[in-house]
């Protein structure tokens, strides 16, 4: 028989975290970087980078950062991290269950509830430090993990501040597609029945098959978006060993629960303040004005949202600044001071 004390435990995975500097963005003497750890209520542990302005001093608030879907930390997560931490903010940017330094049992998996508790369980651990206010504390999530941000926003009360940068909503491109061009019932069957058969071969091959991360070599003939992706994420401007967008990617059935479980359905009730941030010609900024439409449709909160539209911005722009310093840095300042004071 179990202990009552032992169901209540807590317990930590142990995680090989790495010690040295290896982050696709250069160390700023501005701040403090350190490795920490926290769990969710599933249980898993998960690996953040933790920067704290120098000689802070008092309560700080604080950012928890995440995303790409499929990126790591060390990515552009760590770059605005670091970067909000220069203009006063404590922050961390963490890896996701079942990726990068993060744990989890199985690899390269993904799902909205569990990957919304990520977000949660950050703004647990924020709220427990005692470097932070816990009154002022917000997130930032940058593609897919835009998505996830505005959901978690949408349930979590604590969070007094969103940002979501180039954002997608993941459960709409895996059950209608990119740019919708799936958005059919026959569609959407055969996808759910390819999935099902994976899952059947996974077993007998006693591993799960990886569905591939950004395509390499790059055809000459691939969309836009396609030779946007692998410009950051299979050069050296954003590789990375432990991203899944860089090498091998998720596992083919990885998303497979977002085909039927779709997120942001309560965002017209989110009470704090919401800022969209998408390029103009970026592929994806149709999820943007659409997501931004619907959280002010017959809302009462829509006083404190916004969208904001970089001109000549594409995708990946959003990720590291691209070629023009496109992230607006000054703006996201100035948002989180103003909702987290």
């Amino acid at each position: 028989m179990i202990k009552t004390e032992e169901c209540k435990m807590i317990r930590k995975e142990e995680l090989n975290l790495v010690t040295e500097w290896d982050k696709t963005f250069k160390k700023r003497d501005k701040v403090d970087h350190s490795k920490v750890t926290f769990v969710n209520r599933y249980g898993i542990t998960l690996a953040a980078d933790m920067y704290v302005p120098k000689d802070a001093e008092g309560k700080l608030p604080a950012i928890a950062v995440c995303g790409p879907f499929g990126a790591v930390k060390e990515q552009c997560s760590g770059l605005y991290a670091q970067t909000m931490a220069e203009r006063g903010f404590l922050t961390i940017a963490f890896d996701p269950s079942f990726t990068g330094e993060s744990g989890g049992n199985v690899r390269y998996m993904a799902s909205p509830d569990i990957n919304t508790e990520d977000f949660m369980a950050a703004v647990d651990f924020l709220s427990l430090n005692e470097k932070v206010d816990p009154d002022r504390i917000g997130i930032i999530g940058i593609c897919g993990w835009g998505g996830m941000s505005i959901n978690t926003a949408a349930l979590d009360t604590r969070i007094k501040a969103t940002a979501a940068m180039t954002m997608y909503d993941m459960t709409r491109v895996n059950a209608k597609g990119y740019f919708d061009s799936e958005d059919s019932e026959e569609a959407r069957y055969q996808h759910k029945a390819a999935m099902c058969a994976q899952r059947l071969e996974d077993l007998k091959a006693d591993e799960y098959k990886l569905g591939g991360g950004v395509v390499d070599p790059l055809p000459e003939d691939a969309p836009f978006f396609v030779k946007d992706y692998y410009d950051y994420y299979k050069t050296d401007r954003g590789y990375h060993k432990r991203s899944l967008n860089s090498n091998g990617g998720w596992n083919v059935i990885g998303c497979e629960s977002f085909v039927n479980q779709p997120i942001l359905k309560y965002s017209n009730e989110i009470r704090s303040a919401v800022l969209l941030v998408h390029g103009e010609k970026a592929h994806s900024c149709y999820f943007s004005k659409d997501a931004y439409a619907d959280m002010i449709r017959d809302s009462k909160y829509a006083d404190n949202k916004e969208l904001m539209i970089i001109p000549d911005a594409v995708h990946t722009d959003l990720y590291d600044g691209g070629d023009k310093d496109y992230i607006p840095f000054n703006k996201l300042e100035s948002f989180f001071k103003e909702n987290l004071k």
